[in-house]
């Protein structure tokens, strides 16, 4: 924790730190490079030679001085950070050299400003920054590990199938060498490989391609120029070779949910951003649903634990286990429905006379979209039994007659007045029910 007068020294020269903060990465990467060699795999020589991995650490040092002092905040910001080392397995003990090199390099740039203060208020803030990376990373390890088909560090996974998809574009199917489980991937992740290239370790985060399975993972590679790894890849490995890969990582990834989903600009740049993993993801199959449901079915576990296993809302979970409760696997199929007006007034009846939730009525009605019955129940309310009926699309054809006037009570059917009779019945008793 940082005193008061460093916590001072920090106010005062950040303006200066952040003036000179490109020319200070620039200078930390080929400092630590030269210092420790055996760093060097871990980062792509390619972003280091256009300047992308200095810029982002520049980026993410400015952020973190700025959002402190809120640490929910910061830790949100950090994110990105989290993922990318999470998919390196970087441990506590590689901080230290960071730091070393790191203040190093401020004293290149900055020179006789850096005080013995101001160096010490420095290395206080990044042993801070150090110390939350540190605590958050260790929770995603230990998290993923617990989890079914989770592991920690590297693990050996063998080329089970590779397809070519284009010119220069190459897919892997990648299967666990000891045989077991795979755990669920969110969609939109990317996952790291660990590969020996000429007898040097290599890393690279590749975007997953594919829908979770719990057997296997996809990666879609492309053949970059001069790209080390990618070249590997594409002339050099074939079914039957192995590879080492670590957790599933990235937080661009797609929120749960059975609403319609509209897709924008979601033409896929492969090793640029995991939009085709996001959009091939966007709705759970019923093998997934099915598999999360088995989960909660046994009496070992709960819903919670199994929502973290794969991934999912929890409330997303028990909407899916009510459903199948009512109608099986059937329920767990893609439906695609128009409601007719007698259809909503049917489930607004059964929701207000039984006290039923709006969950409870879609489960037993086997309505998908969650939001519908709140809808249909706001359009009654403002517009009556009129509102329910489904609107036509397009503009509405101008009407050369005036509409007929409602009949009088004595010219309806019995059966029509006992259907309204009915419907009033349950509305009143909704609204004594919501009644203070």
């Amino acid at each position: 924790m940082l005193t008061q007068a460093q916590e001072q020294i920090i106010e005062t020269t950040a303006p200066v730190v952040a003036e000179h903060l490109d020319a200070i990465t620039q200078r930390f990467y080929p400092l630590m490079f030269e210092r420790y060699p055996e760093v060097a795999s871990l980062f792509n020589q390619a972003h280091q030679q256009d300047g992308g991995q200095p810029r982002a650490l520049a980026g993410a040092i400015l952020a973190y001085v700025k959002l402190r002092q809120t640490p929910e905040t910061a830790r949100q910001t950090l994110e990105t950070v989290v993922n990318k080392h999470v998919s390196l397995d970087i441990q506590p003990d590689q901080y230290p050299i960071v730091g070393e090199c790191l203040m190093a390099a401020i004293g290149e740039v900055l020179g006789e400003a850096v005080t013995p203060d101001v160096a010490d208020a420095w290395t206080a803030l990044y042993n801070e920054l150090a110390g939350l990376l540190i605590e958050l990373e260790e929770q995603r390890y230990q998290a993923f590990a617990d989890r079914h088909g989770g592991w920690r560090g590297t693990r050996r996974f063998r080329i089970a199938d590779t397809r070519q998809e284009s010119r220069v574009i190459r897919s892997f199917i990648l299967e666990p060498e000891d045989g077991g489980a795979v755990a669920e991937h969110a969609p939109g992740q990317f996952i790291g490989v660990k590969l020996e290239i000429d007898g040097k370790p290599v890393y690279r985060h590749y975007s997953l391609s594919d829908v979770p399975n719990g057997r296997s993972y996809r990666v879609s590679i492309k053949r970059e120029p001069g790209g080390v790894a990618s070249g590997y890849f594409h002339d050099r490995l074939d079914v039957g070779d192995t590879v080492e890969l670590l957790p599933p990582a990235g937080e661009l990834t797609l929120a749960q949910g059975e609403e319609p989903l509209l897709l924008v600009n979601c033409t896929p740049k492969v090793g640029h951003h995991p939009t085709f993993g996001v959009f091939l993801m966007a709705k759970y199959d019923e093998s997934f649903k099915l598999r999360v449901i088995q989960q909660c079915l046994r009496e070992d576990i709960s819903q919670g634990e199994v929502a973290r296993q794969y991934g999912v809302d929890v409330s997303t979970i028990r909407q899916w286990l009510a459903t199948y409760r009512q109608h099986g696997v059937s329920g767990l199929r893609k439906k695609y429905s128009h409601h007719s007006a007698a259809f909503k007034r049917e489930v607004l009846e059964r929701m207000w006379r039984d006290g039923l939730s709006q969950r409870q009525a879609a489960a037993l009605f086997d309505i998908r979209e969650r939001s519908a019955i709140g809808r249909w129940e706001r359009q009654y309310h403002s517009g009556g039994l009129t509102a329910l009926e489904p609107q036509r699309k397009g503009r509405r054809p101008m009407s050369k007659k005036p509409p007929s006037p409602p009949l009088p009570d004595k010219e309806r059917s019995q059966e029509a007045l006992l259907k309204e009779l009915a419907y009033l019945r349950a509305e009143n008793a909704y609204l004594k029910s919501s009644m203070p």
